[in-house]
């Protein structure tokens, strides 16, 4: 995907109305500093368009991301931080599902994980949230930078043990430092959630 203009389009809140939006849209659901908006960042090869705070949990909104007027990244509220009320975790749960029941455009979702670490019980619940929803979550493996490369295999394992994840669930490793895993992501979007434009050749860049 080559980026050519980007625009925060809707920050939703809990009380807002969903955007009735005519592009596809692709999410992205993570525990509170997972990296989901270091991925984002990395993903519209921008430094800091998608704001990473200092406080996890701080993330209390749904921010679409238009991206080339042809598709939304659509950035999920944290889950599991310890810190938030669980008044709060039930206002965001009810956010989340409202978005992902209530969306006619949504494709797909993404669930980070932190690689270097067995996945939460927040985590399984989330995994098994979006497939009740009717979603397979394609699984992003964050922080591979953080780990020695003789672990990779070992620890993708334990994320996808752990998750108990369908057969066939695509499994990406990703680190936002060396960006590896970027172009996989983008492939995958184009190729199996986005429509080709009419006219289109095979191998043209949207």
């Amino acid at each position: 995907m080559i980026i050519k203009n980007i625009n925060l389009e809707t920050v939703c809140g809990i009380t807002s109305k969903l955007p009735d939006n005519k592009l596809a849209e692709i999410a992205f659901a993570g525990k509170s500093n997972v990296g989901k908006s270091s991925l984002i960042n990395a993903l519209m090869n921008r430094k800091s368009y998608a704001r990473i705070s200092a406080t996890p949990g701080k993330t209390q909104t749904i921010n679409f991301y238009n991206i080339n007027e042809e598709m939304y990244l659509v950035d999920l509220p944290g889950y599991g931080y310890a810190k938030v009320s669980e008044k709060e975790k039930k206002e965001w749960g009810k956010l989340i599902e409202r978005y992902l029941h209530g969306s006619g455009q949504l494709k797909a979702v993404f669930l980070l994980i932190d690689i270097r670490h067995d996945p939460s019980a927040n985590d399984r619940m989330m995994y098994e949230w979006i497939t009740a929803q009717g979603y397979q979550p394609v699984i992003i493996a964050t922080k591979l930078d953080k780990i020695k490369r003789s672990q990779t295999i070992k620890q993708l394992k334990a994320v996808r043990q752990g998750l108990g994840v369908l057969p066939g669930t695509t499994i990406i490793p990703f680190s936002s430092v060396t960006k590896q895993g970027r172009d996989e992501i983008w492939e995958l979007i184009e190729t199996e959630y986005l429509e080709k434009k009419e006219g289109m050749q095979d191998g043209t860049e949207l």
